[in-house]
């Protein structure tokens, strides 16, 4: 049976592979378009990125969490709730991140 842990070698190899491909595509975006400017659909199309990304990395968080096991509970989702909240009011990123970071303290300080 042979052992199941990589090499050094091997491992170099994969960290230098993986930096190179990421240098890669980020030098296609910046080094060789970077200077050039941006088609309006294009840069209207880029204003909603941020809008896209951050829910889907929030949203395993608030449905699934580690801190319990992947059950759904009240702190989290009401935190979520009130971040949307505040932030549909107040159209102020800070403010509801701030809102619902205090709403889901709150709730686990309460909740014991």
């Amino acid at each position: 049976m042979t052992d199941p842990q990589i090499t050094t070698a091997t491992l170099w190899t994969i960290m230098i592979l993986l930096g190179l491909g990421t240098f890669a595509l980020r030098f296609v975006f910046l080094g060789m378009i970077g200077d050039r400017p941006m088609p309006d659909w294009l840069m209207r199309h880029l204003r909603y990125t941020a809008v896209a990304v951050l829910p889907g990395l929030v949203a395993p968080l608030v449905v699934w969490p580690t801190a319990t096991d992947g059950v759904l509970d009240l702190p989290r989702l009401a935190a979520a709730l009130t971040t949307l909240a505040v932030g549909y009011v107040t159209k102020n990123v800070l403010a509801a991140i701030f809102g619902g970071a205090g709403m889901l303290y709150l709730l686990l300080w309460l909740m014991g």
